[in-house]
């Protein structure tokens, strides 16, 4: 498979992975933009938000749970962070695997850019 982020879930490609349970693994992005920068992936494939089969109730419920834990656990949750899911080539994504980003560790402006 080419995607990155399936060869990282598989572990066939390296990352700095932060956690990992059966459905999601979370890894440090490589081109941080905050000083906690984050990827969380479902484990599952689906390309885009577009691609989530309206059965599947529980992709966006678990990368939530795993954000807010990390945050609470790393000590950022009650300071504030970001949570970022991107969209086709429009929205800013550039890796075609759904992907939540956690940004953390400064004041985030708005409108993000």
């Amino acid at each position: 498979m080419s995607c990155i982020f399936c060869q990282i879930a598989q572990h066939e490609v390296s990352a700095n992975i932060v956690h990992e349970d059966d459905h999601v693994i979370v890894f440090n992005d490589l081109f941080p933009q905050a000083p906690v920068h984050m990827l969380i992936i479902p484990k599952t494939h689906y390309s885009t938000l577009n691609d989530i089969p309206p059965e599947d109730t529980t992709v966006f419920s678990l990368m939530h749970r795993v954000a807010a834990k990390l945050a609470h656990d790393r000590g950022f949750a009650d300071k504030g962070y970001r949570l970022t899911l991107n969209c086709n080539r429009d929205g800013g994504q550039s890796v075609y695997h759904v992907h939540m980003h956690l940004l953390a560790g400064r004041p985030l402006l708005w409108p993000p850019g």
